[in-house]
Protein backbone atom coordinates (compact mmCIF):
# COMPACT_ATOMS: atom_id res chain seq x y z
CA UNK A 1 0.00 0.00 0.00
CA UNK A 2 1.22 3.50 -0.80
CA UNK A 3 -0.16 6.72 0.63
CA UNK A 4 -0.25 8.41 -2.76
CA UNK A 5 -1.38 5.56 -4.99
CA UNK A 6 -3.45 2.99 -3.16
CA UNK A 7 -6.66 3.26 -1.22
CA UNK A 8 -9.14 0.61 -0.24
CA UNK A 9 -11.98 1.97 -2.34
CA UNK A 10 -15.03 3.99 -1.33
CA UNK A 11 -17.28 1.00 -1.98
CA UNK A 12 -15.90 -0.72 1.12
CA UNK A 13 -17.82 1.60 3.39
CA UNK A 14 -20.99 3.67 3.15
CA UNK A 15 -20.15 5.40 6.41
CA UNK A 16 -17.30 5.24 8.90
CA UNK A 17 -18.29 2.65 11.50
CA UNK A 18 -17.08 2.65 15.08
CA UNK A 19 -13.72 0.95 15.41
CA UNK A 20 -15.08 -1.54 17.90
CA UNK A 21 -17.35 -2.90 15.22
CA UNK A 22 -14.47 -3.47 12.80
CA UNK A 23 -12.27 -5.63 15.00
CA UNK A 24 -12.84 -8.93 16.69
CA UNK A 25 -10.44 -11.11 18.70
CA UNK A 26 -12.28 -14.21 17.52
CA UNK A 27 -12.01 -13.66 13.76
CA UNK A 28 -9.81 -16.16 11.91
CA UNK A 29 -6.92 -14.84 9.85
CA UNK A 30 -4.13 -16.70 8.09
CA UNK A 31 -1.13 -14.83 9.43
CA UNK A 32 1.24 -17.29 7.71
CA UNK A 33 0.56 -15.29 4.55
CA UNK A 34 3.58 -13.38 3.18
CA UNK A 35 1.81 -10.12 4.04
CA UNK A 36 2.59 -10.83 7.69
CA UNK A 37 5.97 -10.97 9.41
CA UNK A 38 6.57 -14.36 10.99
CA UNK A 39 7.92 -14.54 14.53
CA UNK A 40 10.07 -17.03 16.40
CA UNK A 41 8.75 -18.89 19.42
CA UNK A 42 9.09 -17.35 22.86
CA UNK A 43 10.24 -13.88 23.83
CA UNK A 44 13.50 -12.08 23.14
CA UNK A 45 15.48 -9.24 24.70
CA UNK A 46 13.70 -5.93 25.02
CA UNK A 47 15.51 -2.93 23.51
CA UNK A 48 17.28 -0.96 26.23
CA UNK A 49 15.45 2.22 25.36
CA UNK A 50 12.06 0.55 25.58
CA UNK A 51 12.98 -1.16 28.86
CA UNK A 52 13.70 2.27 30.36
CA UNK A 53 10.50 3.63 28.83
CA UNK A 54 8.54 0.83 30.52
CA UNK A 55 10.13 1.57 33.90
CA UNK A 56 8.83 5.11 33.77
CA UNK A 57 5.46 4.18 32.20
CA UNK A 58 4.56 0.69 33.47
CA UNK A 59 0.88 1.12 32.56
CA UNK A 60 1.92 1.20 28.88
CA UNK A 61 3.87 -2.06 29.12
CA UNK A 62 1.39 -4.55 30.53
CA UNK A 63 -0.05 -7.84 29.32
CA UNK A 64 -3.35 -7.58 27.44
CA UNK A 65 -6.31 -9.39 28.98
CA UNK A 66 -7.98 -9.82 25.60
CA UNK A 67 -5.53 -8.96 22.82
CA UNK A 68 -7.03 -8.15 19.45
CA UNK A 69 -5.14 -9.95 16.69
CA UNK A 70 -5.72 -7.48 13.86
CA UNK A 71 -7.76 -4.53 12.68
CA UNK A 72 -10.17 -5.08 9.79
CA UNK A 73 -9.09 -2.24 7.56
CA UNK A 74 -11.69 -0.18 5.71
CA UNK A 75 -11.43 3.08 3.81
CA UNK A 76 -12.10 5.23 6.85
CA UNK A 77 -9.47 3.53 8.99
CA UNK A 78 -6.97 3.54 6.12
CA UNK A 79 -7.38 7.29 5.75
CA UNK A 80 -7.02 7.72 9.52
CA UNK A 81 -3.80 5.72 9.41
CA UNK A 82 -2.43 7.91 6.62
CA UNK A 83 -3.49 11.09 8.41
CA UNK A 84 -1.86 10.20 11.72
CA UNK A 85 1.32 8.99 10.04
CA UNK A 86 1.65 12.19 8.01
CA UNK A 87 0.63 14.41 10.92
CA UNK A 88 3.28 13.09 13.30
CA UNK A 89 5.95 13.13 10.59
CA UNK A 90 5.14 16.78 9.94
CA UNK A 91 4.88 17.84 13.59
CA UNK A 92 8.19 16.38 14.81
CA UNK A 93 11.63 17.68 13.84
CA UNK A 94 14.24 14.89 13.66
CA UNK A 95 16.99 15.21 16.28
CA UNK A 96 19.22 12.45 17.65
CA UNK A 97 18.99 11.39 21.29
CA UNK A 98 22.62 12.38 21.71
CA UNK A 99 21.92 15.93 20.60
CA UNK A 100 18.60 16.21 22.42
CA UNK A 101 19.25 14.35 25.68
CA UNK A 102 23.02 13.79 25.67
CA UNK A 103 22.56 10.01 25.78
CA UNK A 104 22.91 7.40 23.05
CA UNK A 105 19.40 5.99 23.38
CA UNK A 106 16.29 7.46 25.03
CA UNK A 107 12.76 6.42 24.11
CA UNK A 108 10.06 8.98 24.90
CA UNK A 109 7.20 10.91 23.37
CA UNK A 110 8.44 13.80 21.25
CA UNK A 111 7.86 17.38 22.26
CA UNK A 112 8.37 18.88 18.85
CA UNK A 113 11.69 17.04 18.47
CA UNK A 114 12.69 13.38 18.49
CA UNK A 115 14.25 10.48 16.65
CA UNK A 116 12.78 7.40 14.99
CA UNK A 117 11.42 5.60 18.06
CA UNK A 118 9.86 8.83 19.35
CA UNK A 119 7.95 9.24 16.08
CA UNK A 120 6.76 5.63 16.34
CA UNK A 121 5.69 6.02 19.97
CA UNK A 122 3.75 9.17 19.09
CA UNK A 123 1.94 7.44 16.21
CA UNK A 124 1.10 4.50 18.47
CA UNK A 125 -0.34 6.85 21.09
CA UNK A 126 -2.37 8.79 18.53
CA UNK A 127 -3.85 5.61 17.08
CA UNK A 128 -4.71 4.26 20.54
CA UNK A 129 -6.40 7.55 21.38
CA UNK A 130 -8.36 7.22 18.13
CA UNK A 131 -9.64 3.80 19.25
CA UNK A 132 -7.22 1.36 17.63
CA UNK A 133 -6.46 -1.71 19.77
CA UNK A 134 -3.02 -1.38 21.37
CA UNK A 135 -2.23 -5.04 20.69
CA UNK A 136 -2.26 -4.32 16.93
CA UNK A 137 0.19 -1.40 17.24
CA UNK A 138 3.69 -2.78 17.61
CA UNK A 139 6.97 -0.96 18.09
CA UNK A 140 9.55 -2.69 15.91
CA UNK A 141 13.32 -2.61 15.47
CA UNK A 142 14.67 -2.98 11.95
CA UNK A 143 18.05 -2.74 10.27
CA UNK A 144 18.79 -0.27 7.51
CA UNK A 145 20.93 -1.00 4.46
CA UNK A 146 23.83 0.89 6.06
CA UNK A 147 23.69 -1.40 9.10
CA UNK A 148 22.22 1.16 11.47
CA UNK A 149 19.29 0.31 13.69
CA UNK A 150 15.96 2.02 13.12
CA UNK A 151 12.56 1.92 14.81
CA UNK A 152 9.15 1.93 13.12
CA UNK A 153 5.56 1.26 14.08
CA UNK A 154 4.02 -1.91 12.69
CA UNK A 155 0.22 -2.07 12.44
CA UNK A 156 -1.31 -5.53 12.16
CA UNK A 157 -4.35 -5.44 9.87
CA UNK A 158 -6.30 -8.00 7.89
CA UNK A 159 -4.42 -6.67 4.83
CA UNK A 160 -1.03 -7.49 6.36
CA UNK A 161 1.58 -5.84 8.57
CA UNK A 162 1.79 -2.16 7.63
CA UNK A 163 4.77 0.04 8.48
CA UNK A 164 4.58 3.66 9.65
CA UNK A 165 8.00 5.23 9.19
CA UNK A 166 9.34 8.72 9.80
CA UNK A 167 11.79 8.38 6.89
CA UNK A 168 9.15 7.99 4.16
CA UNK A 169 5.74 9.51 3.60
CA UNK A 170 3.98 6.31 2.56
CA UNK A 171 2.41 3.52 4.60
CA UNK A 172 3.65 0.24 3.14
CA UNK A 173 3.50 -3.48 3.68
CA UNK A 174 6.54 -4.64 5.64
CA UNK A 175 7.81 -6.61 2.63
CA UNK A 176 7.82 -3.45 0.49
CA UNK A 177 10.27 -1.64 2.77
CA UNK A 178 14.09 -1.73 2.45
CA UNK A 179 14.65 -2.96 6.01
CA UNK A 180 15.63 -6.21 7.66
CA UNK A 181 13.07 -6.85 10.40
CA UNK A 182 14.69 -7.84 13.71
CA UNK A 183 12.16 -7.85 16.57
CA UNK A 184 8.92 -6.26 17.70
CA UNK A 185 6.58 -5.98 20.66
CA UNK A 186 4.55 -9.04 21.55
CA UNK A 187 0.85 -8.87 20.74
CA UNK A 188 0.13 -10.49 24.10
CA UNK A 189 2.22 -8.15 26.26
CA UNK A 190 3.37 -4.62 25.44
CA UNK A 191 6.35 -5.06 27.77
CA UNK A 192 7.70 -8.11 25.95
CA UNK A 193 9.33 -8.52 22.56
CA UNK A 194 9.58 -11.33 20.02
CA UNK A 195 12.09 -12.03 17.25
CA UNK A 196 10.89 -11.59 13.69
CA UNK A 197 11.85 -13.99 10.91
CA UNK A 198 12.94 -12.08 7.83
CA UNK A 199 14.76 -14.27 5.31
CA UNK A 200 14.72 -11.71 2.50
CA UNK A 201 18.15 -10.78 1.16
CA UNK A 202 17.90 -7.06 1.95
CA UNK A 203 20.90 -6.08 4.09
CA UNK A 204 23.72 -7.95 5.79
CA UNK A 205 25.24 -5.59 8.39
CA UNK A 206 24.62 -5.95 12.12
CA UNK A 207 21.81 -3.95 13.72
CA UNK A 208 22.86 -1.08 15.96
CA UNK A 209 19.90 -1.24 18.37
CA UNK A 210 20.08 -4.06 20.93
Amino acid sequence: MHANKKGLGAALMAAIMALAATVSPTQALDTTNVAFVQTAGGTTSIPVGHAEFCKSRPDECRAYAHPVEFVSLNEGLWQQLLSINAGVNLAVTPVTDQDLYQVAEFWTYPNGFGDCEDYALAKRRELINAGWPASTLLMAVVKQANGEGHAVLMVRTDRGDLVLDNQVGSVDLWSQTPYKFIKRQSQANAGQWVDMIDTRDVVTATAAIN
